[in-house]
């Protein structure tokens, strides 16, 4: 999905093996993937794709004071986070080592590769999610605002 802040601007579906590059969207206030060569069209993700960067990722912290940073990490989820708040941004990417950036954050001109597509909704009842046993360890996610 693209963000609300893309929703008035050209966009298309993400492909496998499509190229993507992190862009600043001239006619909006916020980032997000376009084809490479196709910076008026935004790539919409949906939740569950895999992505992987080129090199390692770099983002905007949260206020500009405090600079960028770098995820070594090259292979990231795509998600929605906050979809209780209806007013922020939602589109983020989550990380192997449990790291979730903001999309709106990462720094324009970084280019990755569509690995996959999340798979299609299961149309004979629903996915069960097995449950944590007692006693295991959960890991925390750390989101990157």
């Amino acid at each position: 999905m693209c963000d609300y802040s893309l929703h008035l601007m050209a966009s298309r579906p993400a492909k496998v093996a499509d190229k993507l590059i992190s862009t600043d969207f001239v006619t909006s206030l916020t980032r997000g993937f376009s084809e490479v060569g196709q910076p008026e069209v935004a790539v919409c993700l949906l939740p569950g794709t895999e992505v992987a960067f080129d090199q390692p990722v770099h983002y905007d912290r949260a206020f500009s004071m405090f600079g960028r940073a770098r995820i070594d990490e090259r292979v990231a989820r795509f998600r929605q986070v906050n979809m209780d708040d209806p007013h922020v941004h939602h589109d983020a990417l989550e990380f192997p080592g449990g790291q979730i950036v903001m999309v709106t954050r990462l720094v324009p001109g970084q280019t990755a590769t569509v690995l996959q597509l999340p798979a299609a909704p299961q149309v004979r009842g629903e996915l069960k999610t097995p449950e944590a046993a007692p006693g295991s360890a959960s890991r925390e996610r750390e989101t990157i605002v």
